[in-house]
């Protein structure tokens, strides 16, 4: 049971791990709540720092979960520019901080986020290489894509994922040149394969950004410190001032792998292993976003979820499941991006190989559409492009499990919601 005296400590200050404190205390939870952050910004939301913010249409302070006297007003203990290198499970303990302040927990919460891959080439140490993580490094980028527009400068972006489009896409409105190294033959290649993946290089041609596909940079080449051009495995050479990593992000396990609780391989997302409640192997330790690995049943799959609506609703599931209730956590994996005129919402979960028929309704030449990927009829996931208002039938879709008739899904004039009628 859970009472006033127990001390529940929370390590990560991102949308997860504000989430989870602020739900703690909503839900009447009166023990002691400590928040450990390792940055010494407030705990913020990321999607900014590749739209908004880094265009500078949305001031810093709006990224922001909280205000920042919210903590001291709901009584949570926020411990800024800290660590921890240490969770003793016999003892309960977690130790952080330059001093190596001990404390006990009678429940933990690992919300540790990821990290940006590193390109592992000569070159990286050079000053105008950079990645996207963190709200510093959003700071910094905002001004280099200001310098790279005012003087018709050049970036080169490893990586056509969502990191490396959303920036492309700044970039051009900045006035860059923009180069984009990518080793698939299509942008995005692992979420929304090639059928619908080319539609994104299209969209991006349009606005200017050269695609170098089916290639990997091998050296980013510099003088006196600075990025002069980026070599691909294929021999070409591209000008660049700056480059921008955008490989992917791994979660941070180390910790956890470190105090002996199961972490998944990469070749299952990596993640820390928890249950439907959001439990790791250790009854008193639990995981939310970016670095929890989950099952989800309605895939048959265990996933890790790298996006915004993972933290946002998982770290308010690990708080209630501290608290003792009942929870499963099972929500369709969501997400969304902006870029140029373009906004989109995805639903689902369809990497390429578990589907077989895309079927898109509405006009794809003019963007706006639903795309949905099927297997045997039954919907996996579906995306909406400057479609709007549509995020619960097509996860209603998802969930109903049943083949539906594509013809109809495809045709505009009939309803989603009228597709989840089933047969008496």
């Amino acid at each position: 049971m859970v009472d006033a005296d127990q001390t529940f400590v929370i390590v990560g200050g991102g949308l997860a791990g504000a989430k989870a404190a602020e739900t703690l205390r909503a839900e009447g939870f009166t023990g002691r709540v400590i928040l450990i952050c390792d940055e010494r910004d407030h705990p913020y939301e990321r999607p900014p720092l590749s739209k908004g913010y880094l265009l500078g249409k949305d001031e810093r302070d709006s990224v922001f979960v909280h205000e920042p006297s919210w903590y001291a007003r709901n009584d949570i203990e926020l411990h800024l520019g800290q660590t921890v290198d240490a969770i003793d499970r016999a003892a309960r303990t977690v130790r952080f901080g330059d001093d190596h302040t001990l404390v006990h927990y009678d429940r933990l919460l690992l919300a540790t986020g990821a990290e940006p891959r590193r390109l592992d080439i000569p070159g990286t140490d050079l000053a105008g290489v950079h990645h996207l993580r963190r709200l510093a490094h959003a700071d910094r980028l905002k001004g280099v894509l200001h310098a790279l527009g005012r003087d018709n400068g050049h970036l080169v972006i490893a990586g056509a994922g969502w990191i490396g489009l959303e920036v492309a896409a700044a970039a051009r409105e900045y006035g860059a040149e923009v180069t984009v190294v990518e080793p698939e033959a299509t942008p995005l290649h692992s979420v929304l394969g090639p059928e619908v993946g080319g539609l994104f290089a299209e969209l991006h041609r349009e606005h200017g950004v050269r695609f170098h596909f089916g290639a990997r940079l091998t050296e980013i080449v510099g003088q006196d410190g600075m990025v002069l051009a980026a070599r691909t495995d294929t021999g070409e050479e591209h000008p660049a001032h700056d480059v921008l990593a955008a490989i992917g992000a791994a979660p941070r396990v180390a910790l956890a792998e470190a105090a002996g609780l199961e972490v998944a391989d990469r070749a299952h997302g990596g993640g820390i292993v928890v249950d439907e409640r959001l439990r790791t192997s250790d009854p008193h330790v639990y995981a939310a976003g970016d670095v929890a690995s989950f099952p989800l049943a309605l895939f048959d799959t265990r996933l890790r979820v790298e996006h915004w609506a993972n933290a946002l609703n998982g770290g308010p599931a690990a708080a209630r499941a501290m608290l003792d209730q009942e929870v499963t956590y099972d929500r369709v994996p969501y997400f969304f991006t902006d870029q140029y005129d373009l906004g989109m919402e995805y639903s689902g979960w369809a990497p390429p190989g578990s589907y077989d028929e895309v079927v898109i309704r509405g006009d794809a030449g003019k963007r706006e559409f639903i795309a949905f990927w099927l297997k045997e009829g039954r919907v996996l996931a579906g995306m909406n492009v400057n479609v709007w208002d549509v995020t619960e039938p097509i996860q209603s879709l998802i969930r109903a499990r049943n083949a539906v008739d594509a013809e109809a899904l495809a045709d505009p004039h009939v309803s989603l919601e009228s597709l989840l009628v089933h047969d008496s």
